[in-house]
């Protein structure tokens, strides 16, 4: 007899990416997400560093912050076509939530970047895990606003902070399709000394 699978396992293998353009109305209410952001907190964090923080992009700032990235796109790629310039002004106008994920970096003597980086990034993934525990659909994105420094200045970035991730969040229209995924068989191997 098989041990029965346990309900974290079975929500862990049930996530999908839904297409942000696939979100819509309603999205989470205030007490619903700070209860998914208080879930979402709960990584790894060598050292209780808190390298990270969350800004909520809602209503109508959904839609300016897609104008206004629309417009540097075509400063930084002028032979885009019209279908690159609609997806930015697009980008962030389907879900009624996106919380971007800032990792807090800057000097540590004792944490290096790159974990605290990583922290950040288990937020990201956390984040779509309790929202799917809601029944909503998300999706982690990125894409080169996220890299962009004109980009961070009109979120009010600091100089020690980067985006690790556009978490969109709302209700799916459609059923995401599962996926391919890797055999961790094929990934793994047992390390011995030579």
């Amino acid at each position: 007899m098989s041990p029965a699978v346990p309900a974290l396992l079975n929500a862990l293998d049930s996530r999908r990416s839904v297409p942000a353009k696939q979100l819509t109305e309603p999205g989470p209410d205030e007490s619903t997400l700070q209860r998914m952001l208080r879930s979402a907190v709960r990584v790894p964090d060598h050292g209780k560093r808190v390298p990270f923080r969350f800004l909520l992009i809602q209503g109508d700032a959904r839609h300016e912050l897609g104008e206004r990235v629309a417009r540097r796109g075509q400063e930084r790629f002028p032979d885009a076509g019209a279908a690159a310039v609609e997806k930015d002004r697009s980008r962030f106008s389907h879900a009624p939530l996106v919380v971007a994920v800032i990792a807090k970096l800057g000097p540590d003597e004792k944490i290096p970047e790159f974990e605290r980086t990583l922290t950040a990034g288990c937020v990201c993934f956390a984040l779509l895990q309790a929202a799917q525990a809601y029944g909503y659909g998300a999706v982690w994105l990125t894409g080169w606003p996220a890299y962009d420094e004109q980009v961070a200045r009109w979120l009010e970035l600091e100089a020690d902070e980067c985006i690790v991730g556009f978490i969109h969040i709302g209700t799916a229209r459609l059923d995401a399709p599962e996926r391919e995924r890797p055999d961790p068989a094929g990934l793994t191997r047992t390390w011995s000394p030579r």
